[in-house]
């Protein structure tokens, strides 16, 4: 209960601080006298959520991320998965990947718009690329990390490569592999946002720059915090569906537990009770 009411007034303190900046036009080293307050801001938004449009930016939004993230978590994992696996899946895709993978998913916007045949298709595969790289190293890295001992444990009773694909290499890399998960979510968001300002028709990436390019700050806020609180949930999501799948895990999370003090016998409290009372008697 003390957590959640500490992160609630953390988010209140800031609300509150940026109000005070804001309404008071304080000039320091920002500048705060033209950026709009809290008030306006949640006024625009109350505005919007009544809106039929920003209810079909947000679907918009929604549908590409799913779309693509999906297509990525799959891929991602087949992808290195072989490649940790196979030494020709090494040798042949390997190379390429590692070519491509610095470059950044929001320069291959261009490269979109030549080859799909809408806009639609050319922000979901940037948002593809985008979670792809994280999901393809961090599988690649869980699946060479696992000790060989397993593996040999299931061929040694009769079981095939699929069965330790199955039964060892996917459950162990488990951990990594949706470490790279919950990156690649928060990079889609980035990149699909980015697609929205440059090619996009709708969503919330979209409508915000559409709101700059009015000189509309508060609608511009307004974006921002549909961006943050959409990238919230969906990383709250993947978190909490890596949580169901890896119940088996041991829990490593820090937290403030009372001591349990062990259980004494009858023997040890008898003499503790004749000790405090002045009464001692020999064993």
């Amino acid at each position: 209960m003390w957590r959640h009411l500490l992160r609630v007034l953390s988010i209140a303190g800031a609300l509150g601080l940026w109000q005070l900046l804001t309404a008071y036009d304080v000039q320091l080293w920002l500048r705060f006298e033209q950026f709009p307050t809290v008030v306006d801001v949640t006024r625009e938004l109350a505005q919007r959520i009544g809106s039929d449009a920003y209810w079909q930016d947000l679907t918009d939004s929604l549908s590409r991320i799913v779309t693509g993230f999906a297509l990525a978590a799959v891929a991602g994992v087949a992808v290195g998965t072989a490649i940790a696996r196979s030494r020709l899946a090494a040798d042949l895709l390997g190379p390429v990947l590692e070519v491509l993978r610095p470059i950044p998913a929001i320069a291959l916007v261009p490269v979109a718009i030549l080859l799909f045949p809408s806009n639609e298709q050319g922000i979901v595969f940037i948002t593809f690329t985008a979670a792809f790289f994280p999901v393809m190293v961090s599988t690649r890295h869980a699946v060479r990390a696992l000790t060989p001992v397993w593996e040999e444990a299931v061929l040694t009773m009769g079981g095939g490569r699929w069965r330790v694909l199955g039964s060892v290499v996917l459950p162990g890399a488990l951990p990594g592999i949706l470490g790279g998960l919950s990156v690649g979510i928060g990079v889609s968001w980035i990149c699909v946002i980015s697609a929205e300002m440059i090619s996009g028709e709708y969503g919330v990436g979209y409508r915000t720059w559409q709101d700059y390019t009015v000189v509309d700050y508060p609608g511009v806020l307004v974006g921002m915090v549909t961006i943050g609180a959409l990238g919230w949930m969906t990383s709250t999501a993947v978190e909490v569906l890596g949580r169901r799948v890896t119940r088996w895990l041991p829990r490593t999370e820090s937290r403030v537990e009372t001591p349990v003090r062990p259980r004494r016998s009858v023997r040890m409290r008898r003499t503790v009770r004749m000790r405090r009372t002045g009464v001692h008697k020999e064993a």
